[in-house]
């Protein structure tokens, strides 16, 4: 060992700041997890606080509210279809913009499409706001000018978790394109020269070569969701449907509940609920990886 530190001294001297950083903002803060098994108060401090065991986890799965149960399947289920969708539609628009020979549209639409990356969740709000309100929406007037009767969207919970899909994957999707546009230019251009030689169509070069190319890219980035799958973007609910009463049963996610349970409920049972994040972030990567190692001949994220 204290030969490799000598021998790469300078390198690991330029590891410092980064570790520093590490053990400051994310080592030492582990301490607090603590609190996740205690009646926490500030009079007695995270280690003096009552130890009550797994009591605030029990409540968060078996509370009369059931809001716990609640928030973690619309946690999962935005998750899944934005990353089923999220994965899919940037794979399809990063083969389109490769096909494209025309260089100044193939600029120009890849600039559209990137452009939503920079959009906050406030601004894309204001834009569903603007095609979905009652009185002066785009979609009511459309339906209003088609004879239909119109529809109070801000009343009605069952449309809103596949606008809140939606809106996820308009926003990434051109962010992701460019990953996958990235893998690509890596490809070897002769395997698409040999196999245009040999009679085969577009199509046939894209099924063939280009989609089990970007396997491992697509692997890497799914693990990588997977992770995440329980985390909700607390951001995109907040800037899309704000503090509306009526919807928040059908969108909350487990980041937004913690928001409003901490003021409530107390750090504590917040804790508890974001180390059970955690833990399955864990877990869920972990079973990810050693199956796709499996199924990617050993190619993994870890």
């Amino acid at each position: 060992m204290f030969k490799e530190l000598k021998k790469n001294r300078q390198l690991y001297i330029m590891c410092i700041p980064a570790l520093v950083v590490l053990i400051l903002f994310a080592y030492i803060p582990m301490a607090g997890i603590w609190m996740a098994f205690t009646e926490y108060n500030i009079q007695d401090g995270i280690f003096g606080s009552k130890f009550v065991g797994f009591q605030n986890f029990k409540y968060f799965f078996t509370g009369s509210t059931g809001m716990g149960r609640k928030v973690i399947y619309n946690t999962l289920y935005i998750n899944f279809f934005g990353l089923i969708f999220g994965t899919i539609i940037p794979i399809m628009i990063a083969i389109n913009f490769n096909e494209i020979r025309g260089k100044v549209f193939k600029k120009i639409t890849q600039s559209a499409m990137f452009f939503p990356y920079f959009l906050s969740w406030v601004v894309v709000g204001a834009i569903i706001y603007a095609f979905f309100s009652t009185d002066t929406g785009i979609v009511n007037r459309f339906l209003a000018n088609s004879g239909h009767d119109i529809i109070r969207w801000y009343a009605e919970k069952k449309y809103w978790k596949g606008i809140i899909i939606t809106a996820d994957v308009w926003k990434w999707c051109g962010y992701n394109s460019i990953i996958y546009m990235a893998a690509m230019t890596n490809f070897d251009p002769s395997l698409y020269e040999a196999a245009t030689v040999d009679g085969a169509n577009r199509f046939q070069r894209i099924t063939r070569i280009t989609l089990p190319l970007l396997k491992p890219t697509v692997v890497v980035l799914s693990l990588m969701s997977i992770g995440r799958i329980f985390f909700g973007d607390f951001g995109m609910i907040y800037g899309i449907v704000g503090n509306n009463s009526l919807l928040y049963d059908e969108v909350a996610v487990i980041d937004t509940y913690v928001y409003s349970a901490m003021r409530s409920l107390g750090f504590s049972y917040t804790t508890a609920i974001g180390l059970f994040q955690s833990v399955m972030g864990l877990i869920l990567v972990t079973l990810s990886n050693k199956l796709a190692k499996k199924v990617n001949d050993g190619e993994g994220l870890f």
